[in-house]
C-alpha cells in the first residue's frame, strides 16, 4: 500500500522523537486518524474529554518534560476550542505544535460545513509559523520548520491541513527548481553577552550594598550559577510564580514567591534593595519591584524581544542563563558585609512562623491554607504539581515549599482556569514514573476538571506510577474573584455570578473506579492527605473549606483589608461580624498599619 500523507505526517513526527500527541477525533482530520491505526497508534493518541483539554495537556508536557507538547483537531469548532489552551503556551513561552484539519481543498471558500477561516483564527496565537499544507511536497519542510519553530523560540505554531490532502499519496518533493528539502536535525547555540556588556553588569553588582535578585522559569538551568551569585553578593532570591521550582525553598536566602500571590520577604526585599538582577524572567508586575530610581538593575535574557522590559534596567544582557551568569561570576567580588543577607534570611524565617500560625487558625469548616501547609512535607521530593488559577494559586504560591526534583507550574500569564487536571495528565504521559498532584478550586474543577477525571480513569493503569492527586477545594464560591470584587470593587459576593452547585467530587471519582477522600475537620485534613498519598490509583480529595480567608496581597495594610470587608456588611451580619473579627485576628500580627 502507498504512504499516504497521513502516514508521512505520522513518520515524520516519529523521526522527531514526537512520542505523544493530544488530541479528539473529528471528519476533518479522518485521514490522519486512519494512519494512526495503521501506523499501530505511534505516535501515541492520547484522547481528552475536549479539545481544549488537549491544548492543555499538550502544554503540560511540554512544561513538565522541556519537549516539544503536540496536540490534534478537527477542522472548524475543534481547531477553534484548542485556542485557549493555545494562548497558555503562547503567553508562557511553551513549545506546542497544533495540528488541525480543514474541510476539503475542493470546498474552500463555499461557505461548506465547518469551514473557518483558520489562518485568519491562528495567525495571532501561532503568529511565528501557521502554515496551510496545500500539496504534498511542502512537506516535510512545513512540518519540520514548525517543530524547529517551536522549539527554538518555545512557542506555539500551526499546521492546517484540508481532510482530502490527508489521504492522498505522499509525493516527497524532488531536486528541482521551487521545491524546498529539509532536515530533522535540530541543535542548540548558548549565546553569552560581549565582555564589555558583562563587565558592566559586574560593576553595578560590586557598586551595590543591599543587592536582590529575581528568577523567573528562563534560569532553570542556571541553579549553581545563581546560588553562587547569591552567596558572594550577600543576596536574596525571589522567584516569579513561573520560577518556583527553580530553586528550593529551604534555602535560608530564598525569600519565596513575588507579586499579588508572592510572600512578605520578596515584597520587603524589592522594596528596599539598591540593586536588582533579573534573570529568565518576564514578571510583568514592576509595581513588586523596586521604586523606579532607587535601583540599579540588569536583566539576563535569551531573547532580545523580551529585553529592557518592565523596569528601566542599566544593563540589558541577551544570552544563556548559565553561560552569562558563568562570565560574571568571575568578576563578582564577594562581599564581606553580611547585614543584608542576615535581614532578608530574618525575615525568612518570620515568614515560615507566619504561615504555619495562618494555617493552623481557625475557620469554618477548614482553613484552605492548612490544606496546603499539611501537604508540604508530605510531597514526594520528585512531585510534579500544578495549580489552577484562583484561591488555589495563592495558597500554593505561598505554603507549598519546593525542595529537591520537585517541579510545579500554573497558567502564569494567561491565568485561565481550568489546566491544573490537565497539565497533570500531560504531565504523567510524559514523566509516567513521578507521582502527579493537581491543586485546583471548585470553580476550575466544574469548569475542566470533572470530565478529565474520565481521561484519568481511562489511562491511569498504563503509568508506572498510578500516583494523580486531585485535591479540590470546596467552598461553592468562585473564591477569588469574590475577594477581587471586595477588594478593588468594595462589592459583598454576588451570589449569582459567584455561588458554585454542589457537587460530590469525590464520590464521582469513586462512581469512576478512581479513589476519593473528604474532609470536612481540620482535624481530617491530615488523615486525609496520607490516604490520598498513599492510595493504589489516582485520587480525588474534596476539601470543604471556608471562603471567608482571604487571599492577602504581601503589600496589603490592615485598613486596606478592612475596607474590603467592609463591603460584607451587606450580607448576614452575624455571620459577616464573626468572619470579620475572625481574619483580622488571622492578619493583624504581620500587616503594616495593623489596628
Amino acid at each position: 500500500m502507498s504512504t499516504t500523507v497521513g502516514d508521512y505526517i505520522l513518520q515524520r513526527l516519529r523521526e522527531w522523537g514526537v512520542d505523544h500527541v493530544f488530541g479528539y477525533a473529528g471528519d476533518g482530520i479522518n485521514g490522519l486518524l486512519s494512519a494512526w491505526e495503521r501506523a499501530d497508534n505511534q505516535p501515541r493518541f492520547v484522547q481528552a474529554r475536549h479539545e481544549e483539554m488537549a491544548a492543555f495537556e499538550a502544554v503540560g508536557y511540554a512544561k513538565f518534560t522541556g519537549r516539544v507538547g503536540v496536540c490534534a483537531a478537527t477542522s472548524g469548532p475543534g481547531a477553534i476550542h484548542l485556542l485557549n489552551g493555545l494562548y497558555d503556551a503562547k503567553l508562557d513561552h511553551v513549545p506546542v505544535v497544533a495540528i488541525v484539519g480543514q474541510t476539503a481543498r475542493s470546498a474552500m471558500g463555499g461557505s461548506y460545513q465547518q469551514e473557518v477561516d483558520l489562518h485568519t483564527l491562528y495567525k495571532d496565537v501561532a503568529s511565528d509559523y501557521c502554515e496551510t499544507v496545500m500539496v504534498a511536497e511542502q512537506l516535510p519542510n512545513v512540518l519540520d520548520r514548525a517543530i524547529r519553530i517551536a522549539a527554538s523560540r518555545r512557542t506555539v505554531t500551526a499546521l492546517i491541513i484540508p481532510s482530502d490532502l490527508q489521504e492522498l499519496e505522499y509525493t516527497a518533493p524532488s531536486h528541482a527548481f521551487k521545491m524546498v528539502p529539509s532536515s530533522t536535525d535540530l541543535s542548540w547555540s548558548a549565546p553569552v553577552p560581549a565582555a564589555a556588556d558583562i563587565e558592566r553588569a559586574a560593576e553595578i553588582l560590586n557598586a551595590g550594598e543591599k543587592v536582590a535578585i529575581l528568577v523567573g522559569q528562563g534560569a532553570r538551568g542556571a541553579v549553581d550559577e545563581v546560588t553562587q551569585l547569591a552567596q558572594l553578593t550577600g543576596a536574596g532570591v525571589a522567584k516569579a510564580l513561573l520560577g518556583k521550582d527553580v530553586l528550593p525553598d529551604d534555602l535560608p536566602w530564598v525569600t519565596g514567591s513575588i507579586g499579588l500571590l508572592g510572600t512578605r520577604p520578596s515584597y520587603e526585599m524589592m522594596m528596599d534593595c539598591d540593586t536588582l538582577l533579573v534573570v529568565g524572567s518576564n514578571f510583568p508586575y514592576s509595581q513588586f519591584l523596586p521604586p523606579f530610581g532607587q535601583a540599579r538593575a540588569i536583566q539576563i535574557d535569551h531573547d532580545p524581544t523580551m529585553i529592557g522590559m518592565r523596569y528601566p534596567f542599566e544593563v540589558n544582557l541577551v544570552g544563556d542563563a548559565t553561560r552569562t551568569l558563568h562570565e560574571l561570576l568571575a568578576l563578582v567580588r564577594p562581599k564581606n558585609d553580611r547585614s543584608w543577607l542576615e535581614g532578608i534570611e530574618a525575615n525568612v524565617s518570620r515568614w515560615w512562623e507566619v504561615m504555619e500560625r495562618r494555617a493552623n487558625t481557625s475557620a469554618d469548616p477548614i482553613n484552605p491554607e492548612l490544606v496546603f501547609h499539611e501537604l508540604s512535607p508530605r510531597l514526594p521530593s520528585n512531585a510534579i504539581l500544578a495549580a489552577d488559577s484562583g484561591s488555589a494559586a495563592n495558597w500554593y504560591a505561598r505554603h507549598i515549599r519546593m525542595r529537591g526534583e520537585m517541579r510545579g507550574s500554573l497558567s502564569g500569564t494567561l491565568a485561565t482556569m481550568g489546566p491544573g487536571v490537565p497539565y497533570v495528565i500531560g504531565a504523567k504521559f510524559g514523566l509516567p514514573d513521578r507521582p502527579g498532584y493537581a491543586l485546583v478550586g471548585d470553580g476550575a474543577m466544574q469548569m475542566n476538571g470533572i470530565n478529565e477525571l474520565i481521561t484519568i480513569a481511562k489511562y491511569w493503569q498504563e503509568w508506572a506510577d498510578p500516583r494523580l492527586v486531585v485535591a479540590v477545594l470546596h467552598n461553592n464560591d468562585l473564591n477569588q474573584v469574590t475577594w477581587e470584587l471586595r477588594a478593588m470593587g468594595g462589592s459583598p459576593q454576588f451570589l449569582p455570578s459567584q455561588e458554585l452547585p454542589e457537587f460530590p467530587y469525590a464520590g464521582f471519582a469513586r462512581l469512576l473506579g478512581l479513589h476519593g477522600v473528604t474532609a470536612e475537620k481540620p482535624e481530617e485534613v491530615g488523615p486525609a492527605w496520607d490516604e490520598a498519598l498513599r492510595a493504589d490509583r489516582p485520587c480525588v480529595v474534596e476539601f470543604r473549606t471556608d471562603p471567608a480567608v482571604p487571599p492577602i496581597p504581601p503589600h496589603a495594610t490592615w485598613d486596606q483589608l478592612e475596607k474590603a470587608l467592609e463591603s460584607i456588611v451587606r450580607g448576614d451580619t452575624d455571620r459577616v461580624n464573626m468572619v470579620k473579627e475572625g481574619v483580622k485576628s488571622k492578619v493583624q500580627e504581620f500587616l503594616p498599619g495593623k489596628s
